[in-house]
């Protein structure tokens, strides 16, 4: 018995493996990429070729990540920078209220284990979050930001 939600409106690439208790709708994922168990992927949400998304992580609308991205376990996406449950008016909030923030993780970067990342900040190539950081605003190409904030503390070694 199988434990995954895979909505027919997902394009899956080639190779791609998913574990159990996933939740896909409406998203991409390229070839040979892997999805741990207890991820969500949303709605127009691009995951590119050959990344690995660990366990119990959650991926929002207006999330691109591109090829060769490293996700770790428990990394959470923000698409909107002021939620309110409610209108204006009183009612639930339905997508008409509020806006999609994207977000773009660039190629061959890597989030570490418990990291958040709020909307509208682009990770650059080969980046590598640390574990347990809060990234708020853009990270440089080729750069080590930890922390909460998350700051830069270095610069990857090739």
């Amino acid at each position: 018995m199988e434990f995954k939600k895979i909505a027919a409106n997902v394009k899956l690439g080639t190779n791609v493996k998913i574990f159990e208790f996933t939740n896909l709708y409406g998203c991409e994922i390229g070839d040979n990429s892997k999805i741990g168990a207890f991820v969500e992927i949303q709605k127009n949400a691009k995951i590119g070729k050959n990344v690995k998304v660990s366990t119990h992580t959650f991926i929002c609308e207006g999330v691109t990540v591109e090829d060769d991205v490293f996700i770790g376990h428990n990394v959470s996406f923000i698409n909107d920078k002021y939620p309110r449950s409610t209108s204006q008016s009183g009612q639930l909030q339905t997508e008409a209220d509020w806006k999609v923030v994207p977000t773009v993780v660039k190629r061959g970067a890597s989030i570490g284990t418990s990291s958040t990342i709020l909307c509208g900040v682009t990770i650059g190539e080969n980046a590598m979050v640390g574990a347990g950081s809060v990234v708020t605003k853009d990270v440089p190409p080729n750069t080590i930001v930890a922390g909460v904030p998350a700051r830069i503390k270095g610069k990857v070694q090739a």
